[in-house]
């Protein structure tokens, strides 16, 4: 059976369809989550841990004596313990008392967390500093073949114990990052924002990067500046791209990639972009025509009509981008 060609998306044109809130497209600098790790140990293992492991042994003698318990590491053969690593994103603003998800997996040979306890575990941020601390039930997602029991994760594991500072509100100036940098979604983003706020408050210092001065009418209220920012809504401007994945069969069309005059000739297939009436269909052969001027989205559709496979797709679209007829980026995943 011939797997068609499927198009994911082909990207709408026009303003009100394209519209993004610049809260979709940007991020504000300095406001951004902080990765937090840590070393724990897990206990309660039905005998999958790891065993005789040298750093768990030692983990478990000192925590045994920080309780009061002294033992030798020799005293401890347990296959009901495992060391892990726990990780978790500690989000902008995060407040003291605050709880967070975790995840622990394991670094020695313990063949599954199920079950087990994850004991008090500091967690810290780059500067070394503690900001939160880990405790909980761990829990394996997954059934069937899916399940990977040397990784699960703590749903409020974790209770954040320091704050995050930051002197948000009163802010002179902001500085919002473009997701993806563009001129022209740069230049449409200033000329909106200073539209919204009356007067010459944004300005763009590059493709990527958008400075706004705090007007006076929001001084020390940056939390409903950038609520007022953050809901405006701008064309977002992007690069003509056409992305194959030939495993899956898809693709996804920018509608601005456009195809000029060509003729292809694949196997039994025929491809031609030509002005009306320039091109003439054959019985012996499969015969695509499109006007001048086509987008790739139609090209497509026309070659799901034809029963054309991906590999055919990616080679015709190949060939039309080696002549200079495809007028955009051809990415193959």
């Amino acid at each position: 059976m011939i797997k068609l060609i499927s198009i994911l998306i082909i990207l709408a044109a026009g303003f009100q369809a394209d519209a993004a809130r610049l809260k979709d497209i940007s991020s504000i600098r300095g406001v951004r989550e902080n990765q937090l790790i840590g070393y724990g140990i897990v206990v309660g293992l039905k005998g999958t841990g790891d065993g005789k492991s040298e750093f768990t042994t030692k983990s478990l003698v000192r925590m045994l004596d920080k309780v009061g318990v002294k033992l030798d590491n020799q005293d401890i053969t347990s296959k009901n313990v495992a060391a892990v690593i726990v990780s978790a994103s500690l989000p902008a603003f995060a407040k003291a008392g605050n709880p967070l998800d975790i995840t622990v997996s394991t670094i020695g040979d313990a063949q599954s967390l199920q079950g087990g306890t994850l004991l008090m575990s500091p967690l810290r941020a780059a500067n070394d500093q503690v900001y939160a601390v880990a405790q909980g039930t761990v829990i394996i997602s997954g059934d069937g073949k899916d399940v990977h029991p040397t990784a699960g994760r703590i749903p409020n594991g974790a209770i954040i114990e320091k704050d995050i500072q930051a002197d948000f509100s009163n802010r002179k100036m902001f500085r919002l990052t473009l997701h993806n940098p563009d001129f022209t979604t740069a230049a449409r983003a200033v000329l909106t924002v200073n539209k919204e706020l009356g007067g010459q408050y944004a300005s763009a210092k590059d493709a990527g990067t958008i400075d706004i001065i705090t007007p006076a009418a929001f001084e020390n209220r940056g939390v409903e500046l950038m609520a007022t920012i953050e809901s405006i809504e701008i064309n977002p401007d992007g690069r003509a791209v056409v992305i194959i994945n030939e495993k899956t069969g898809t693709v996804v069309v920018g509608d601005r990639v456009r195809i000029s005059k060509v003729a292809v000739s694949h196997g039994s297939l025929s491809v031609k972009v030509a002005t009306p009436g320039d091109a003439k269909k054959t019985t012996e052969e499969k015969v695509a025509v499109l006007d001048t001027g086509a987008n790739v989205g139609e090209l497509v559709q026309s070659m799901n009509k034809l029963g054309v496979t991906p590999k055919d797709l990616i080679t015709i679209l190949q060939s039309i981008k080696a002549a200079g007829a495809l007028h955009g980026e051809l990415e193959i995943l």
